[in-house]
């Protein structure tokens, strides 16, 4: 279980084409990408928040 063969993934392919038709795939691809884009963008601002936190301030190092 978990291992993918070429007719497994024709299947899957097949069935989204039939779900969303062709003309909303690249739709459903571009939201899937933005999507992508902000998680990453929110990831990386949190993380160097998270370093800023980390830090002793000036004032704590007295």
């Amino acid at each position: 279980m978990g291992n993918f063969g070429a007719t497994e993934i024709l299947l899957i392919l097949l069935v989204v084409v039939l779900l969303f038709g062709g003309r909303k795939i690249p739709e459903l691809m571009k939201g899937i990408g933005q999507g992508m884009k902000e998680f990453k963008k929110a990831s990386r601002v949190d993380d160097e928040s998270d370093k800023m936190s980390a830090e002793p301030k000036d004032e704590e190092k007295k």
